[in-house]
């Protein structure tokens, strides 16, 4: 797929998820490119502000399977990974899928879910299979995992490993709607008369995977790729990390570098791409010092201040 086609495939994809979602402008940019890249997504964000309303849209207007999983403490694992049913006509078990096997996940309050059920998500994420008894069942390509999580609510939740926090390519928010944007939310409701949202569908999963395909032809020259390695060493030099970012946080702020670059109709990477996204990228791997933290300093802190201190090199 040529770089101007992918722009234009992404702005139907835009005006597609707009339809359903108000504003947000900067997270649904945001969530598209991570999805093209090929990557899970945590939302850490307060409840009401449309997580789910985005997760569905997007597998809607991409012509995605989409499944929903809201984590509990009593889950096991088997009720996401699906398991081995006695068939009584054939005398012999055979599997049964459970809600992983989708395209698009909404793993809803995923901090929730008892440690065994974040290890078979973990599985799932990074190996792209599932395991039941003692065989393995490969997941549908794409397969992504869009995961929600409430920072404020923490009685009957179990805080995410960080092995499993590094499998996310980007965490993000999405914000308060301006005035503006809620009144255009409450018009609309009024409008349509239900609470069901029609988000229309523009491509299907094959065009998406090729779509995602492209982003591998984006050049990414020396001076860039340097820039990138800088910017993440220098995450790990700040007084105030007890650990910085690491080489997984090099290459997924790549990944996403090439895809808004290609999203933006360019087969090549400037720096503004790596620096859009390096907040998104690099902030859950980065691990606070305690006096820091208590003082108020998370890890969006840490890159914030590593972006402002990188030399930016001259591409042209």
């Amino acid at each position: 797929m040529k770089a101007e086609d992918a722009q234009a495939l992404a702005g139907e994809i835009r005006r597609s998820v707009a339809s359903g979602v108000v504003g947000r402008v900067e997270a649904v940019e945001q969530v598209l490119t991570s999805l093209v890249a090929d990557g899970h997504i945590l939302i850490e964000d307060l409840p009401g502000l449309g997580k789910t309303l985005v997760a569905k849209s997007f597998s809607r207007a991409l012509g995605l399977t989409f499944q929903r999983i809201q984590f509990t403490a009593d889950l096991l694992p088997h009720d996401i990974t699906g398991s081995e049913v006695f068939d009584t006509v054939k005398a012999t078990f055979s599997f049964r899928p459970g809600p992983l096997f989708t395209n698009l996940l909404l793993a809803d309050e995923i901090n929730r879910a008892p440690p065994k059920v974040q290890s078979a998500l973990l599985e799932a994420m990074q190996e792209y299979q599932v395991t039941s008894e003692r065989s393995t069942y490969p997941l549908p390509r794409p397969f992504l995992v869009l995961a929600t999580e409430n920072p404020l609510e923490l009685e009957g939740t179990y805080p995410l490993p960080e092995a499993q926090v590094d499998r996310f390519l980007v965490r993000l928010k999405v914000g308060y709607p301006t005035p503006e944007e809620e009144q255009t939310i409450l018009a609309r409701r009024r409008a349509r008369k239900t609470e069901a949202i029609e988000v229309p569908t523009v491509t299907n999963a094959s065009a998406f995977a090729e779509l995602q395909r492209a982003v591998e032809e984006v050049e990414l020259g020396a001076a860039v790729s340097e820039y990138i390695v800088q910017l993440v060493r220098t995450t790990r030099s700040d007084p105030r990390a007890e650990v910085g970012a690491s080489p997984r946080g090099s290459l997924a702020l790549q990944k996403l570098a090439r895809a808004r670059a290609l999203l933006n109709g360019r087969d090549f990477v400037l720096p503004d791409d790596v620096k859009a996204f390096a907040v998104p990228a690099l902030a859950h791997r980065v691990i606070v010092k305690p006096e820091p933290w208590i003082r108020g300093v998370r890890g969006e802190a840490v890159v914030q201040s590593a972006v402002e201190h990188t030399a930016v090199p001259k591409v042209g």
